[in-house]
């Protein structure tokens, strides 16, 4: 469900320039202007079952215009892989339009081939042919430029702006470019977003827009930020592979669907995903220009605008990664059965035993907290926890030759790698909580009982811990192992966290390898968050400068 400051709201009179900006434009939220642009002459000059086809024909036939040709219709992707920009006269196109409206009166709609169109010397000195056969909903005049600040030259359409007229709550505004939009048969446009704010005005027909916030990225999937189509979402919109795309299964449960008619207006915010369904022989004009944010950024904050950005989308990440305790994405523990020695030293002589006579390491005496937490005064469910991690390390850990690091040998902790080198890269490839048994324990467990539980490590079972740290903690599982320390600070005295911390990194030969396998694991989860959502656009060289300049790769 949509949060109440982002619902779309409907206006049935048109606000002022100045209502627009402080009501609309600045809460960066979609609005609905019913009606706004009703007394447009092109209202009822392009209104094909009014004659609207000859009309355009007649104004600008012989205009050359690009066409989407698509490889996936009636749906439009933005990929380049999936369609075409075909250069073909202007007139071609409404035969085109015409021909489909002829089929859809005898209940026709055969495919069929599009002949070639001689176009006149003074506009293209050769013929512009649609290739091969093509179906109406293949082909989209989309985005066709009738006006645009950066490139007069290229208006294709310019004549028909006489039909139309800016609103008055955007006459103040620089506009970038005015667009057509014009297809003959239904077709829906891949899910995106726009760099600039957008006023969707709807001439002839029907369109129907679904919309999602820029904080619904995570679940649309954007592509890659140095691909040509970046602001497209990744997800197949006729058969998404949610295997692949999992969180797009929840993408609908924070979308807002709109319904527009001839005569309405729709503002589309900068960076706000949408995606369009138009009925049959739908004609639309869009106006864009830039907010006042892209506009009133300076250059030399940019490194610090964008570390900013940069941290609240990767914190927001992580929480995604990271569900709250409880969900279903741990697994409960409950009705395993688990057997431990019921004191230390007999804990100390069995798995211990076995991975000190492995390693040939000796014991190092450690100073003692005040208290010694013995295995018979953890409760069940600690007990239980605290089998399965000394379980894990068990069941994964393998050490062949002292003077190697440890190594895993079962069949679900392989990916933890061979030596050193590997170890690191494959563990740095693993940050999410359902992939890791480790990090799931931790998560589960509410600080207190596993600041008893990893006491209870460091006092029977030091070398089992540090396997467990040093070779057997992922960045995931290292971000949760420093949240719950978080909880531990603030439920603890001054005292009783310098003695678990003493207690804790003293079970390790070295304690610095320990603190820098923890930070590093955390560290590498964070980044490995960002890259995942494309956060970092390095592929850029107008950024490399930034990038160096704030120390980020």
């Amino acid at each position: 469900m949509q949060e109440e400051s982002l619902q779309i709201r409907r206006f049935e009179d048109l606000p002022s320039a100045s209502d627009f900006e402080s009501l609309v434009e600045s809460k960066n939220v979609p609005a609905v202007f019913s009606g706004c642009v009703k007394d447009w002459e092109a209202c009822s000059k392009w209104n094909p079952s009014n004659g609207g086809l000859d009309y355009l024909e007649a104004r600008v036939g012989t205009s050359i215009v690009e066409v989407m040709l698509s490889r996936s219709a009636p749906v439009f992707y933005g990929d380049l892989r999936s369609h075409e920009r075909v250069p073909l006269q202007f007139s071609a196109f409404i035969q085109f339009c015409k021909r489909h409206m002829e089929e859809e009166d005898d209940g026709g709609g055969v495919k069929f081939e599009l002949e070639g169109h001689q176009v006149t010397a003074s506009n293209m000195d050769k013929t512009c042919l649609l290739p091969g056969e093509a179906a109406p909903q293949q082909i989209y005049l989309a985005q066709v430029p009738m006006m645009n600040s950066e490139n007069e030259e290229k208006l294709q359409l310019e004549l028909l702006n006489e039909d139309i007229q800016t609103p008055k709550f955007l006459e103040a505004k620089k506009l970038s470019s005015i667009n057509l939009w014009m297809n003959s048969a239904q077709a829906r446009s891949s899910t995106h977003y726009d760099p600039h704010h957008n006023l969707l005005c709807i001439v002839t027909g029907c369109k129907q827009v679904v919309l999602w916030p820029p904080s619904a990225s995570p679940m649309l999937y954007p592509m890659p930020l140095h691909g040509e189509a970046s602001n497209h979402s990744s997800v197949a919109l006729e058969n998404p592979d949610f295997s692949i795309y999992p969180r797009a299964a929840h993408s609908m449960e924070c979308s807002q669907k709109i319904i527009l008619h001839a005569g309405d207006a729709l503002f589309i915010p900068e960076g706000w995903f949408h995606q369009v369904d138009s009925d049959d022989m739908t004609i639309a004009v869009n106006f864009w220009w830039q907010s006042y944010i892209t506009t009133s950024l300076s250059d030399h904050m940019d490194a610090y605008y964008l570390r900013r950005i940069l941290r609240r989308l990767t914190d927001k990440e992580m929480n995604l990664v990271l569900p709250k305790a409880g969900s279903a994405v741990v697994k409960s523990l409950k009705g395993h059965k688990h057997e431990l020695p019921q004191n230390g030293e007999a804990g100390h002589m069995t798995i211990e035993h076995d991975l000190n006579q492995a390693s040939g390491r000796k014991q190092l005496k450690k100073k003692e907290p005040q208290q010694r937490i013995l295995l018979h005064e953890l409760e069940p469910g600690a007990l239980q926890a605290l089998h399965e991690l000394v379980s894990l390390v068990h069941e994964c850990v393998n050490v062949v030759d002292p003077s190697q690091p440890v190594q895993c040998s079962s069949a679900k902790s392989s990916s933890l790698g061979r030596n050193s080198d590997n170890n690191r890269i494959s563990r740095t490839k693993m940050f999410q909580l359902e992939d890791d048994p480790v990090a799931q324990i931790l998560w589960k467990i509410d600080p207190c009982t596993l600041q008893k539980i990893l006491l209870t490590l460091a006092h029977n079972f030091p070398r089992t811990l540090e396997a467990l740290i040093l070779h057997m903690l992922s960045p995931v599982g290292a971000e949760v192992l420093t949240q719950k320390f978080d909880g531990i600070d603030q439920q603890t005295s001054e005292e009783d966290r310098n003695n678990f911390y003493q207690a804790f990194y003293g079970a390790f030969d070295d304690q610095f390898a320990a603190m820098d396998a923890i930070l590093t694991g955390k560290e590498s989860f964070a980044h490995q968050v960002a890259w995942e959502h494309e956060l970092f656009m390095h592929s850029r060289t107008c950024w490399k400068n930034i990038w160096e300049s704030i120390q980020i790769c």
